[in-house]
């Protein structure tokens, strides 16, 4: 059972941009203190977007919130929330706090900038009432909570003990989030907090300018005026070529997102000498990163829609993770107006098509079975040996691409997509390449693991044949399964083979 408890503490938040904020500030008690897993922006470094709601957290937390998130269905931008293993609080209110006079009016005060802010959480064990409420220090505490709530919370805290703290994040902007004071009591009140002996708030304000300044701040500004009307253009310039789109929730992708310039220079300004493959999806260039030196493959894919962004975003830093010998590694992802960049592995030897269909040596039949195993493997590795399900859903000779050493590797996941195991695929509206899409693909809209399998299948009669998936006769276009078939029924097999292995 939990105890009863009571604490106080005297904090404040501070932007160094006026009313431009970052994210909250929580106390919480918790059972363990490694939060490596935690996300930082809205999550306030106490839950990420997997664990948020999760009964195994154990997390009993009291959140000062100073942006409005939609997606933990938050009241406004300035509220006071009480949670229970979740950011989604069971109780919230706009903060403020209750006046000790006959009609108990409620005054609003705003979370940042209004100077120290002195906080009280108290809980009842013998009635299991847990009461939050905030005023401006030094002003006497409010006989009625903010927030009060009726919580067993020896149903969240089951450990014999527990870590007390404070966890905050600012997100893309700066802010400042300070504890002044703290005080804590079991089975009996918090100690008072002498607001006497507590440190002052940092100053984000303009300091007064000295005299030196006073005389050389005119000199400067008018040689100011003459530079900046000198690069302004060129700055300009620099900022469009080099800009980026960046949302807030990208803040947690920032190790596998990079910097526009550097793709621009790795590709030497996206030059056509650098162009190595061209699709329906988009151009693919090879590039030289600029500080590792390591040769990547970088695809721009036109994007235009904002509807699933997110989602993509999150299933392709997910697909970072991938690790195998036939699957190409997908380092990460850029993001401008209207276009996504994804950057893998250089291949050296270029796509399969090639070799089948172009002027590259032709490749013997230990060749080709090889290809076919590893990719066979890379299927299987998504398919069913990785933490989730990836449907490929373009398996074809283009997205094939050959290393050193000739092996086959699996890649361009930018129609891929995501599930987890036992969970049934969403009907999607078909995506892929005519002549490899399963039937049921066509008319059901819903892409899964066997309909990965069909265009597998393509995909091997593709190389043992030499011929691509549609095969154009005089009048009319037959499909390479049905031509294979047909040569069955006529015992003539063998006539299908790809004339380059006959010798």
């Amino acid at each position: 059972m939990v105890q009863s408890f009571s604490t106080s503490f005297v904090f404040g938040i501070l932007s160094s941009f006026g009313d431009i904020r970052g994210h909250g500030f929580a106390f919480f008690i918790s059972p363990s203190n490694d939060f490596t897993e935690a996300f930082p922006i809205q999550f306030l470094g106490l839950f990420n977007s997997t664990n948020n709601g999760s009964l195994s957290n154990h997390i009993f937390a009291i959140e000062l919130d100073t942006i409005q998130n939609i997606e933990f269905a938050d009241i406004d931008n300035n509220h006071v929330g009480i949670d229970i293993n979740s950011l989604n609080s069971l109780k919230s209110n706009t903060a403020g706090f209750y006046n000790n006079n006959k009609n108990a009016t409620f005054t609003k005060l705003p979370l940042i900038g209004s100077g120290p802010i002195q906080t009280w959480v108290e809980y009842d064990g013998n009635t299991t009432q847990i009461n939050v409420t905030i005023a401006p220090l030094g002003m006497e505490k409010p006989v009625r909570p903010l927030l009060s709530l009726t919580f067993n919370l020896s149903i969240v805290l089951t450990t014999e003990q527990a870590y007390i703290g404070f966890s905050s994040s600012t997100g893309l902007s700066t802010g400042h989030h300070c504890v002044l004071g703290w005080s804590f009591g079991m089975n009996s009140p918090a100690p008072i907090i002498d607001s006497t002996k507590l440190p002052k708030l940092p100053y984000l304000g303009p300091r007064s300018p000295s005299k030196l300044l006073e005389i050389i701040l005119p000199i400067a500004s008018a040689i100011l005026v003459l530079a900046i009307g000198t690069i302004a253009v060129i700055l300009v310039r620099r900022h469009l070529r080099y800009k980026e789109v960046h949302e807030d929730w990208e803040v947690e992708y920032g190790p596998h997102r990079f910097a526009y310039k550097d793709l621009y220079h790795a590709t030497k300004g996206f030059s056509s000498k650098n162009l190595i493959g061209v699709g329906g999806f988009g151009r693919v260039y090879k590039g030289v990163l600029p500080k590792s030196k390591s040769e990547v493959a970088v695809k721009r894919v036109s994007y235009n829609s904002k509807q699933g962004i997110k989602q993509f975003v999150a299933e392709v830093v997910s697909m970072g993770h991938l690790q195998h010998n036939n699957v190409v590694k997908l380092f990460g992802y850029c993001r401008r107006k209207g276009e996504l960049l994804l950057v893998y592995d250089y291949m050296v030897n270029g796509s399969l098509d090639k070799y089948l269909y172009g002027d590259e040596n032709t490749l013997d039949w230990g060749q080709r079975f090889k290809i076919i195993k590893g990719i066979a493997s890379g299927l299987l590795y998504l398919h069913e040996e990785w933490d989730k399900v990836v449907i490929h859903r373009d398996v074809k000779p283009n997205n094939v691409l050959l290393d050193k050493e000739m092996n086959g590797r699996l890649g361009d996941f930018g129609l891929a997509r995501l599930y987890d195991h036992g969970t049934d695929p969403q009907t999607t509206h078909v995506v892929g390449t005519i002549g490899y899409l399963a039937p049921e693909l066509v008319h059901r809209g819903k892409a899964t693991t066997l309909t990965d399998v069909f265009a597998f299948g393509i995909f091997v009669l593709e190389v043992i044949c030499g011929r691509k998936p549609m095969i154009e006769e005089t009048q009319s276009q037959v499909m390479l399964v049905d031509w294979v078939i047909q040569n069955w029924n006529k015992d003539s097999l063998l006539n299908t083979m790809d004339t380059k292995l006959q010798g």
